[in-house]
This record gives C-alpha cells, structure tokens and sequence, in this order.
C-alpha cells in the first residue's frame, strides 16, 4: 500500500477546477508536499462551493472539470511523482434540486417502485406511502402548477407519477396523486420521514449498508483504482453509516487495499475501532493535541472567571462544560432532531422490542405478552435524554455498549423519573441486530454534532482557541510530557493517520487560533480589553461579545464583510440572543455596529490596537511552533490549501476562500533564492518553515520513523518542545510571553545524540550537544535539526 508521507488539500470548484489544480501541481512538488489531496469531485448540487451534495454518483462534477480534468490533474501529479487522494461521500446525496438528483427524481416519481427505492431511507408507512418533503412557507399549497410533466412549487420542480396527470387536472389534486407530499418546512423537525445528514433536509441519506447500492454508488470510484487515477480515499462522515466497519471492509475490496481514511470524530481519548480497515483519522484528534501544547495552564483559573462574569440574560453560565452540552444537546433532540427520535420510537415498535401503549405492532399482531408496556412519549423522552447522554459520537455495536450503559447511568442522574423507562429500552438498543439499536447509533452522532459543534462551541468562550472540531473546550491546555505520551500512541498504534491544523470545516483558521492562544498567557489584558471594548461597543451579551471580540484579535487584519459574515454565523448558531428561525433584528443590529466599530471608531481602534500589539509577534512565534509541530510530529500531515502562509479565517465559508498560488510561487522561489525573510505580516517565515519540513519528509523516508522525546535543561526549559524522529530534530518555542518576561533563553540548552546538526530552516550548524537555545532560536522560535555527515 502506498502511503503519504505529506498531503495537500485542494477545494475543487467551478471557480478552481481540476485542470487548474494540474496547474498548481508542479508549485505543490516544489513546496515539498508528497500526495494532492482532492476535495469531493463527483456531480454535485449547481453552484455547491464544497461538493459534499452529491447528485449523481456516476460521473465527475462537469462543473470541476469532468473526467478530463481528472485525467489531466492525475497526469500531472504522476509526472511529478505526486500521489492522488480524493474525499467521498457515502452517507448522503444532494436533494434540494430534485431534477439534477438522479437516484432522488427517481424516486419521487416512482415511489416504493422506483429501482432506488431501496437505496434512501425512507419511513413510508409513517408517510402514508409518501416521502414527505418539507418546502411549503405555510400549510398552503396556492403556489403548485403543472408545468409540462412536472409539478411546480415556485422555483421548486418535482416529476409527476406515470399516470397521475390528465390535462386540466387542479394542481392540488394532482400533488395528491404523488408519491411524495409537500409539507410545510417546520415539520421537518417532527414529522419528516427520511433519514437527512444532520438536519439538513436538502441532503437525504442513502443506505450503502445494502450491496446493490454500495455497487452502484461506487462505480467511478471504483474506475478511479481500477485506471490508477487515485492512491486514497477520505472517507467522510463514517458515523452516518449503518455498518462504518462493514462498509470500510467492501470499501478496502473495491480499492486493493489501498490508503484510506475516516473522518471520525474522536472525543477525548476515545480510539479508533482497531477492526476498522482504515489508516486512521483525518487528524482532528491531533490538532486538539497541538493546539493545547501552546495554551498557558495558568491562564485557565482567570479565564474562568472572567468567563462567569460575563454571563448575562436569561441564561446563566453553566457550572461546567459537561451541564453546557447537556442542555444544548437535548435541546437538538427535542428540536431540529426530534423526527429521528420519534423515528427510533417507531423503531423499537417494529422490532416487537417493546409494547407501545395503546399501539399494536406493525402487521395488526398484538405484542407479544410479558413485553415492558410504555407510552410513547415516554419513549420519545428516553430515547433524547440517552442521546443527550451519549458520550461519544456513537458506538459500533457490540463494540461500544459500555458506553451506552454509561449514558443510562448519566441520563438516570438527570432524569430520575425516566429510569424505568430507560431500563426497560436498554436490552433493545444493546442488540446489534435490532433495527432501533441500529437507529440509534446513527443518529448519536447527529445530536453531538449539532449540539456541541454547532451550538455549544459558540456559547463556551472563555479561549475559543480551544473550540474546535474533535477538540474538547474542557481540557484547557496539557504538559511537554503529556505531549510526548500522546504522539508516542499515535505513532504506534496509527502511524499513518493524517494530521492536520486548518480545514474546509475548521471553526477557526491555523494561525487565528495561535493568536487567540496568547490570551491564555494574557488573562488579566485580556480582561481589561475586553471591558473597554464592551463599554465602547455594548452588545448585551457578555458571552457573545467575548466570542466576537476574540475574533477580531485572532483574524486582523480582516476585511469589514468577512467579520459581519461571521458575527451573525456565530450569533444564530449559539441561539442566545438571535437565531435561525428566530431573528432579533434590534440585536443584530447592535451586533454589527460592534464590528463595524472595528473599523470606523477611533477609541475602539485604539483599544483593539493596543491589544493587538501585545499579542501580534507572541502569534506568529505560536503560529510557526504549532506548523513545525505538526509537519515533523507522528502521523502524514496535511496542508490545508494556502496555509503555507498565514491562515487566519473563521469558519465556512470563510475557510473556502480561494487561494493565490501566484503570491505563494513566487515567494517560494525567493525563498529558495536564500532569503531568510523576517517574521512579518507577509507570512513568508512560515512558508520558509513549511517547505523545509515537508522536503525533509518527503526526500529522506528512512526518517520520521521513531519519536524520542528531548528535554532541555536551564531555567527556561518548559517553553521548549522537542522530539527527535530518527535524525529529525524539532525544536519549538511553547508560552512565547512569559519566555520574553523572564528575559529570553538565558543560558538553558538542548543535547542530541550528534555529534554536528545543521538547521534545514536557516542553514545555520552547531555542536550537537549542549546547545544554547538563544542562538539556535535567535531568528526564528522553531528549528529542525539534522546530523551533518563529514564531506
């Protein structure tokens, strides 16, 4: 199997195609990278920028440059010696224009006698023999027409069942007729009977678990490793599958036994399923762990504090982590996620696993005798506040029951007037081979995400470095030692696994989490900062304020539209003070006159400035640290497109940006020129440092292989990480603020096993034992050694 020793992600769109990532790929060989690294690329929804809304599995998007573009991206990666990886998606198909969704038109049109019937996930006896589709703005149905052979709803078109349509039929009789029924969009919370990815009802599910569909959905995929055009696969979203392990096992049949990776979400320190037929995660897991190597423990105490101060309205700030994701989970599963649970409900009565009061089971038979009589709503309320309780994503059943007994324990201590209700449902969601255990896995990874991703992340603010996907806000920041442990199991257990710093799904941007970072050694500023801006910019919303504040500190400079983008993203999804479905214009208002204030109000100017300058050269010394980190640490590392240099978004789409590979070229060869360019706002230091570790990766295979932990002796020994990874040396500066108030490295040094080392990074070679930490880092707060050989 051919393994990455370094990728780099491309975002494949209309506006940057394949045939223009053929273009870049020659820049990417010189940059040092070792495999492209290919967002989705079959057909997808017109106009999707991120290519996750698969609409027809058979070819590649014509849009991102159809099969000659692969064909002429893989070309050029092949001349260069490049390998290929490319991101699917198995879970879900594109729905929200039904007549570019193949299987989905289909579908609708035919009903329960379509030849994709099999392939989506459909309650039709809840539905009446109906898919219900929920676009009506209201319970009429005044804006239907025929149209040709299809069914109208404004801009919305639908396929009429054969036979259903005589001329001048009513358009409402007609809908009538058809296998699919137009429903207003808020039952999509309560009353939807397909299975969605999350609760986005423009992304339904399909069932690769059945061996037809897996076929049919992975033909190209399949052509991809039959023709040699892809190395790997990145599997999105496993946790929406019925069987990951399964699917993962066919998935290694279709492509030799290829490179592939999952991207599973890991809490904690939770594994990867050892039986999974995966080289690992895609690197969230590990980012957490980079991140928090570079955070000040000490800063934790007054953040705290600072954090409780701030909590305003009717919602008091939570006691911990844990109650904060409790209620915003439950809150997913009452709400946007309740069609799941009252799914699961049905569920369990289809199974014959319990006698729902006042029901018989599907077939008119009666329960079988001696089965726990419950009601439904009892059931219902059960079933969220185990999935509320769940703590990991989901469980893999046998594997992973522990933890579903675990979350009946935590759920009992909530909820103690549902414990017999829960216990009676236990036995059921244990079985593997139930269909509402089944259920139930699948849909624990919804609630976590959209409960703590999507809401609690943006409610929990004290260092919102800390915020981000895979990463637990909880854990503040961990020891060198800690570290150390840490990349030590990833090596052995998975040491091919991606790892990563930025992504198309990161809440925030590399290097605007580095700088966010600082305020960890820089609580009581922060503190001060803060409530002056507060004063010169009132919000309302302590916790919000807080948020958006740090945003602007970790992003700046930014433009004006990036920040209002991102502030009314971040106030819908925390759903304090505004919301989706809920907008307070007066508050939203207030919300961007505080980031217009940014930029037009001298004394906030003068504030944030005075802040930032405090925090700008400490971010960058993080920035580099973290990079270097993760480019030499276990695992393959990944670039994310135009990382090389800083990268300071906020989440998507801000993430999604395109990229000026011209800038970054032509810097490159300066660089390669002989410059050692300073540690400035053009990012060129970084891009210095990113090249050197990825040509050291990808030239010298027999390195990289081990990892030895180096400990530096003197008084300023805790602000160096350092590990050795078989002739690798990686130094890095760690709490680059108190490094500076304790006047620098003073005499504190750091021995190898070498007798010389060169620095890849400035050329400069030293002594390999006893090396003064205030010379080898005198340019830059990293370095990465290798032993000199005599000429």
């Amino acid at each position: 199997m051919r393994v990455p020793r370094s990728t780099y992600r491309l975002q494949i769109t209309s506006e940057f195609t394949l045939q223009q990532a053929a273009d870049v790929a020659g820049y990417l060989k010189d940059l040092g990278a070792d495999w492209l690294y290919f967002s989705p690329i079959l057909k997808a929804e017109p106009g999707s920028n991120h290519g996750y809304d698969v609409v027809d599995h058979s070819q590649i998007d014509p849009a991102r440059g159809g099969s000659a573009g692969l064909d002429q991206a893989v070309g050029a990666a092949r001349e260069l010696g490049l390998g290929v990886l490319i991101d699917i998606v198995p879970n879900h198909v594109g729905v929200a224009t039904p007549a570019e969704s193949t299987w989905w038109w289909d579908l609708l049109k035919h009903g329960q006698l379509s030849r994709f019937a099999v392939a989506f996930d459909v309650d039709w006896q809840f539905g009446n023999g109906k898919v219900r589709i929920p676009v009506l703005g209201d319970d009429s149905l005044d804006g239907l027409e025929i149209v040709g052979a299809e069914l109208h709803y404004y801009d919305n078109r639908y396929p009429l069942a054969p036979g259903s349509y005589e001329d001048g039929a009513d358009a409402r009789t007609v809908h009538s007729r058809q296998n699919y029924e137009l429903v207003n969009w808020h039952r999509a919370d309560y009353d939807l009977n397909y299975r969605r990815f999350f609760a986005v009802n423009s992304l339904a599910g399909i069932r690769v678990e059945d061996a037809g569909v897996f076929d049919e959905s992975h033909l190209e995929i399949a052509r991809w490793f039959d023709e040699g055009l892809a190395d790997g696969l990145r599997v999105d979203h496993p946790d929406g599958l019925r069987d990951p392990e399964g699917y993962l096992e066919r998935l290694g049949g279709l492509t030799g036994h290829s490179y592939v990776l999952v991207e599973k979400i890991l809490e904690g320190r939770e594994p990867l399923p050892a039986e999974w037929a995966t080289a690992g995660t895609t690197g969230y897991d590990a980012l957490a762990d980079f991140d928090r190597v570079l955070v000040d423990p000490a800063g934790q105490q007054p953040l705290d504090e600072l954090d409780r101060r701030l909590a305003t309205g009717a919602r008091p700030a939570p006691s911990s982590f844990a109650d904060l994701i409790h209620t915003t989970k439950r809150g997913i599963a009452d709400g946007i996620l309740r069609s799941e649970v009252l799914r699961i409900v049905r569920d369990l009565a289809a199974s014959r696993a319990v006698d729902v009061s006042g029901t018989v089971s599907p077939g008119g038979e009666p329960f079988p005798a001696g089965l726990p009589t419950l009601d439904a709503t009892s059931i219902a309320d059960a079933i969220a506040e185990l999935l509320t309780c769940f703590p990991v994503y989901r469980s893999y059943l046998p594997l992973g029951v522990e933890q579903l007994h675990e979350a009946a324990d935590l759920a009992e201590t909530y909820r103690p007037d549902l414990s017999a209700t829960i216990d009676a449902l236990l036995p059921a969601l244990s079985d593997s081979s139930n269909i509402a255990a089944k259920r139930f896995q699948q849909t624990s990874g919804m609630v976590m995400a959209k409960g703590v991703e999507d809401t609690a992340f943006y409610r929990f603010n004290r260092l919102t470095s800390l915020n981000e996907v895979g990463a637990d806000p909880a854990e503040f920041a961990i020891s060198v030692a800690e570290f150390h442990k840490r990349q030590v199991t990833r090596l052995r257990s998975y040491p091919n696994t991606m790892t990563t710093l930025s992504t198309h799904d990161t809440k925030r941007g590399e290097d605007t989490r580095a700088r966010i970072s600082v305020i960890s050694e820089l609580p009581e500023q922060w503190a001060s900062t803060l409530g002056q801006l507060r004063t010169l910019a009132p919000l309302g919303d302590g916790q919000l304020e807080n948020l958006l504040w740090q945003a602007i500190v970790g992003s700046w400079p930014v433009s004006r539209e990036r920040l209002h983008a991102y502030a009314e993203k971040a106030a819908r999804e925390a759903g304090d003070s505004t919301g989706w479905l809920t907008v307070d214009e007066e508050f939203e208002s207030r919300m961007h006159r505080l980031v217009d204030s940014a930029f037009d109000s001298h004394e906030v100017r003068r504030v944030l400035s005075g802040f930032l300058k405090l925090v700008e050269q400490p971010g960058w010394s993080n920035s580099l640290s973290l990079k270097l980190l993760q480019l030499t640490a276990p695992g393959s590392p990944d670039v994310y497109q135009g990382s090389e240099l800083w990268e300071t978004s906020l989440v998507d789409p801000d993430n999604r940006r395109a990229v000026d590979f011209d800038v970054r070229r032509a810097m490159l060869a300066r660089l390669d020129a002989g410059d050692l360019p300073p540690i400035d706002e053009t990012g060129a230091a970084k891009l210095l440092i990113t090249s050197r570790a990825l040509r050291l990766r990808r030239d010298k295979p027999g390195q990289f292989e081990g990892y030895r932990p180096l400990v530096a002796v003197g008084s300023a020994a805790h602000h160096v990480v350092a590990f050795d990874r078989d002739e690798a040396i990686t130094v890095v500066t760690r709490l680059p603020v108190g490094l500076a108030e304790r006047g620098g490295w003073g005499e504190t040094t750091i021995s190898t096993d070498y007798e010389r080392v060169h620095d890849v990074i400035t050329g400069r070679s030293y002594p390999g034992d006893g090396i003064r930490l205030a010379d080898l880092l005198a340019t830059y707060p990293v370095a990465l050694l290798v032993p000199m050989t005599e000429s």
